[in-house]
């Protein structure tokens, strides 16, 4: 008997996966929870393994594909069962009122799970009327439902993803009005956002009638909305022929690229955390002798201790920062509407940069751990990030974030701020450089770092009282911490 492979869901906030890679081919043989292919979604990559033991009869999502959580993805079984469960049907056409009941029966026999689920889900609409369902279908979604008259397809179609439906309401798109790709005419992301992007949203079509209505009478062409796609890269209130001039400037020997999963998602939060947060940056210059000085002191006896974990400057760093945040709460904090929420534990986010892109793992209720704790935790942390063993819960729940660019040989960094919180430390590469010590000339290693905050909750004078205890901390570090 085959089993059912399907998309899983990584978090309660994820409503969809890509596929990046399948790693068995069809009639490969596979050991139950052995990797089976890769997925990549808005917080994580990860390996899903095979929910049994069998042949790989049937891979039903290709990869690059980007489908709906519980989405059957292939089926798993018994190679001489193979036939008849792997031919593949395409969905049949809408029924009309007529022979809808006899269309629907015919199918669910021939279309197998998915369009048979959707069909039942319909139904079940159907038969089952709601006034106020429908009247708050219709802020959303238009006046489909407006006077209970909305056909079948319709409910079918406006039946969407949570993230669809997210992205209908921000553009305030009626759904039942784009053309759905998914089973039996669903809109899927890739539709919304093929036809935000030809102007079907709101916002284009009239920044399309303006520029229109400024040509018509000959004055010049103001400035459109922001370009859906463009956006992602920061552009815009530009006119979309002038975006395009830009984005499609390929030349003969240039290569094409798309886009990984992992590199679209982090484009998208850059953007909305510049959007969304006025950033400020100021910059400290830190002595690191006396940082120096212990790590030459401590270091055989520290790697023993924290399972040969190193005593790096980051070590140093977020014990420096999680003192400094105890003492200016408002640093550790988030901004939700007009309500700031100081956050009872201080949680730190470590920027581990990865060959597709980057990832920001997360150590727990940094203040209880000693600093052999924090050096394993980023130790370990760093380690499955890089080997794409992180789970969801790994990544979330940043209360303040660090990155250290320094480790490439980078000085000075202004970093973007991690949603939700309101700062981030960067730190530049520790140097040797010459400078006054007690009126005399002296080379002592140095290193620059620099917090970036939001200036909506977070003041300049609060930020400088935050760094400089930083500072502080790290040119006089009481070495019985260690």
């Amino acid at each position: 008997m085959a089993s059912e492979v399907i998309m899983p869901q990584m978090g309660e906030s994820i409503a969809e996966g890509t596929i990046t890679k399948w790693l068995k081919k069809v009639g490969d043989v596979v050991e139950h929870d052995e990797p089976l292919f890769e997925i990549s979604t808005d917080k994580v990559d990860a390996e899903i393994p095979a929910p049994q033991a069998g042949t790989l009869l049937e891979i039903l999502v290709g990869e690059g594909e980007t489908v709906e959580i519980n989405t059957v993805v292939a089926r798993i079984g018994e190679e001489d069962g193979a036939g008849a469960k792997s031919e593949s049907k395409e969905p049949e056409p809408s029924p009309t009122p007529a022979n809808e009941k006899s269309q629907e029966s015919e199918a669910s026999k021939s279309e197998g799970p998915e369009v048979s689920a959707a069909t039942k889900e319909s139904s079940t609409a159907e038969a089952t009327p709601s006034v106020p369902a429908r009247s708050e279908e219709s802020k959303v979604f238009g006046a489909a439902g407006d006077k209970g008259t909305a056909s079948r397809e319709e409910r079918i179609r406006t039946k969407s993803s949570p993230v669809v439906r997210k992205i209908a309401a921000e553009h305030e798109i009626d759904i039942t009005k784009i053309e759905g790709s998914g089973i039996q005419g669903r809109v899927t992301k890739k539709d919304i956002l093929a036809y935000i992007e030809e102007g079907g949203a709101k916002p284009a079509a009239a920044a399309a009638s303006s520029s229109r209505q400024s040509a018509a009478q000959g004055a010049p062409q103001e400035t459109g909305a922001a370009v859906e796609g463009s956006a992602m890269l920061g552009v815009s209130g530009w006119p979309a022929k002038t975006v395009q001039a830009y984005l499609s400037g390929k030349g003969e020997n240039d290569t094409v690229e798309p886009l990984s999963q992992m590199r679209k998602k982090i484009a998208e939060h850059m953007v909305i955390s510049k959007a969304l947060s006025p950033h400020v940056h100021t910059l400290y210059e830190v002595d690191m002798s006396r940082i120096d000085q212990l790590r030459k002191a401590h270091r055989e006896e520290f790697m023993k201790a924290a399972g040969g974990a190193k005593l790096s400057y980051t070590v140093f760093m977020v014990k420096a920062v999680v003192d400094a945040l105890r003492a200016t709460p408002v640093v550790n904090a988030s901004l939700v509407g007009d309500e700031a929420i100081l956050h009872g534990d201080i949680n730190v986010g470590i920027a581990v940069a990865l060959e597709q892109g980057l990832i920001v793992p997360v150590i727990r209720r940094a203040q209880d751990l000693s600093m052999t704790g924090i050096a394993r935790a980023i130790d370990d942390l760093a380690k499955r990030a890089r080997d794409r063993k992180l789970d969801l819960s790994e990544i979330q729940g940043s209360t303040f974030s660090i990155t250290n660019p320094g480790s490439f040989g980078g000085l000075i960094g202004f970093p973007v701020i991690s949603q939700p919180n309101v700062a981030i430390l960067g730190m530049g590469s520790v140097e040797k450089r010459v400078c006054v010590v007690d009126d005399a000339i002296a080379i002592r290693p140095k290193m620059y770092m620099t917090l970036g905050y939001d200036h909506r909750l977070v003041d300049g004078a609060t930020a400088e009282v935050f760094l400089s205890s930083v500072k502080r901390t790290l040119e006089n570090f009481d070495e019985t911490a260690l």
